[in-house]
């Protein structure tokens, strides 16, 4: 999965810069963003940077502590948390655990994550941090450490507060955040369904088995914000993330939903333009020993075009010329303007391919020489 991905580094400024959304595509979503994942660029947003009530889809974040603990090995999927009267109380969807229950982390996940339980959510966040307000307190600590500038919880769930609120943008960062630094635990977000106790419940993501290359992540809803979504796929070696908020109804987000992700795959392709090391250009060389040399990619070049603009782009090749020897291989020396319809200019350095050392006393005098003669490099 990784492969696929930019650093978590280059995609927090991708995302934090944004780009301007396509004037082709509309959502009735409120808040929106489509996100392709292996170049960080923004193929579409709407309100991305607007609060929004985020429902259920807070217990992605709640999710990212428990996989956090699990990775840093203390919390294990076998360990097993007793359930509070306040677990046991808490209103809306539910896994169904029951006051002085034995329940294994594995099956709160997977309650959290499935059923969308917000009794599984005050269940882990009251074992992992002794209780829902201490454990809420490191998370909204942690989602700014982890790049969700944007964002306060109030609960683990995300049951309804004034105070309470992310942002589609801040909600694509951490979809892309669980999936890179957990991708051992990722699986649960695409599990179809869940039986606890013997009650069966289906994943509230319609967009699973209906969208080609979903698996994940999590659905949302309140009265005040609407419905909401959390989605990414994968086809042909792309991933795309898709965050939706304040549709109207379960049909309308899965409609939105199904309707976006096929529009950011059908629309536009990846191509990698350049591989590191590859020669971009030649330049010349004043007082070194060959007259000129080659500029390289600094390293490889994916971009994501709109398929009808793709004729569309522009390389624009800058450096000081010409270039004073003496030149080190891998030296910085020009760099490379990438101009994509409808996307935020990209660069990239190019570097010096060779070595060109200084010529000899001898060898500068010609040159300087050569040059009052023919007034040219």
């Amino acid at each position: 999965m990784n492969k696929l991905m930019l650093s978590i580094a280059a995609l927090l400024v991708l995302l934090t810069t944004g780009a301007p959304a396509y004037a082709q595509m509309s959502t009735t979503a409120k808040q929106a963003i489509v996100v392709d994942t292996g170049t960080g660029t923004v193929l579409f947003e709407k309100n991305a940077n607007e609060h929004m009530p985020t429902s259920s889809m807070s217990k992605v974040m709640t999710a990212y502590m428990v996989f956090e603990a699990l990775k840093n090995g203390s919390l294990h999927l076998k360990d097993k948390f007793t359930v509070s009267k306040k677990a046991w109380q808490t209103g809306g969807s539910k896994m169904f655990i029951k006051v002085g229950d034995r329940v294994s982390v594995e099956d709160l996940i997977r309650g959290l994550l499935i059923d969308s339980g917000n009794d599984a959510a005050v269940c882990l966040s009251e074992g992992l941090g002794g209780s829902e307000e201490a454990f809420v307190k490191a998370m909204n600590l942690r989602a700014k450490e982890i790049g969700l500038t944007n964002s306060h919880f109030v609960t683990a769930s995300g049951l309804p507060d004034p105070d309470h609120y992310s942002t589609a943008r801040d909600l694509a960062v951490l979809a892309y955040r669980i999936m890179t630094d957990f991708p051992e635990y990722y699986h649960y977000f695409s599990e179809k369904d869940f039986t606890y106790n013997k009650i069966h419940q289906p994943n509230r993501d319609l967009l699973l088995g209906n969208v080609s290359g979903v698996d994940g992540l999590k659905t949302g809803h309140t009265e005040v914000g609407g419905y909401g979504l959390m989605s990414s796929a994968q086809r042909d070696g792309r991933r795309v993330i898709i965050v939706l908020n304040g549709m109207g109804s379960i049909q309308e987000r899965k409609d939105e939903g199904m309707r976006l992700m096929e529009w950011a795959f059908r629309s536009f392709e990846s191509k990698k333009l350049l591989t590191e090391g590859e020669t971009v250009d030649t330049a010349k060389v004043w007082l070194g020993k060959k007259e000129e040399l080659p500029l390289v990619a600094a390293k490889d070049l994916t971009v994501v075009l709109p398929k009808a603009q793709r004729d569309d782009m522009k390389l624009t090749v800058k450096y000081d010329s010409p270039l004073k020897a003496p030149v080190k291989k891998g030296d910085k020396v020009g760099e490379l303007d990438i101009a994509i319809p409808n996307q935020a200019p990209l660069k990239m350095d190019l570097l010096a391919g060779i070595d060109d050392p200084r010529q000899g006393i001898f060898g500068r005098v010609k040159s300087r020489l050569g040059y009052l003669i023919t007034k040219d490099f």
